[in-house]
Parts: structure tokens; sequence; C-alpha cells
């Protein structure tokens, strides 16, 4: 079953219970948080093609509520967006008690060491500089749902969550 990419722009006030209701319980919901559309498309492709299921958020305003109702099981996010950008989101996102062990990736358009202290320091788990290869995200949902037995877990986090246990290297 093949779900329809949510794009959802604040202010979004569906219930809890029946956004959380669309999607399938097996499969890791994954929000992709991204201003440049083409770049939402291939994330979503590439998760897709993983068995993810992908909710989308164009700016960090959004993305803070899609995250607080759906739960996400991982959020991805732009560092630079409009409205609020995605270390500015990541802080509130952390502040939600009920999303505060979600993992969150920031993704980058450069490649500064600058940029991976502050989304770290902004309580991102990583940082990933775009373009995002297969592989790299792969290893990630691996390390974090466990869906490839044989994929090498390079999630190396900073953050302790609900998916750090023997098969990932994430610390606080």
């Amino acid at each position: 079953m093949s779900f329809a990419p949510y794009i959802i722009e604040a202010p979004y006030y569906a219930p809890d219970q029946a956004l959380r209701e669309e999607f399938n319980a097996d499969k890791p919901l994954v929000l992709v948080v991204e201003d440049h559309e083409d770049t939402r498309f291939m994330l979503r492709t590439m998760l897709e093609m993983i068995g993810c299921q992908v909710l989308e958020a164009a700016d960090g305003s959004s993305a803070i509520e899609v995250a607080r109702r759906a739960q996400p099981g991982l959020i991805l996010i732009d560092g630079n967006m409009p409205l609020l950008d995605g270390l500015s989101a990541t802080r509130r996102i952390r502040e939600l008690s009920e999303l505060a062990d979600v993992p969150i990736v920031a993704l980058s358009g450069h490649a500064k060491p600058e940029f991976h202290a502050a989304a770290l320091a902004a309580g991102c788990d990583d940082c990933f500089v775009k373009p995002i290869e297969f592989e790299q995200l792969k290893n990630l949902i691996s390390g974090l749902f466990h869906m490839f037995p044989d994929a090498s877990r390079n999630f190396t986090g900073t953050r302790n969550h609900r998916y750090a246990n023997a098969t990932t290297h994430i610390t606080r």
C-alpha cells in the first residue's frame, strides 16, 4: 500500500488520532522538513523505497505542529528554511515532552563544522550534508528501526532516546 505524501502547512488542526490512523503502525513514520519541494520529493522517494511512511512539512513552524500531532519515529529537518529555521524548530520540538526522545537529523547544504556543532547544540542527534546518499539514509533507518540486519549501523547521534540499544551508538 502506498501513501500519498502529506504536505502540511501551519496551521493544521486535524485530530491527533485521525492523523495517526492514516499510517501503518508496522512501518516507520518519518517527518521530512524541507522548504525545497524537489529535495522533499527525493527524500520521500528514498524513504518509501526503504519501507518508511513519510509526512512532509515545508517550514519549521509546520514541522512542530505535524511532529506534535503525528509523533513520528524520526525527523529529518533542513537547517535553513523560511518562517522558522530547522535549528529553532528543533529547540521547540525538544521542549515538548512527547517528542523529547524522537531522533532528529539536521540536513545541510554545506559541510561546515560550525553548523554541525550548532545542530547538535540545538538538540539534533546528527547532521547530514545534502545531497543525502541512499545508503546513508538506509543505514540511518536500519540503525533506528532494525529493518536491515545486514546494513551497517552508522547512526552516531548524541542523545539517548527510545531507539538507543545495543545496535545503535547514541549517547547523551
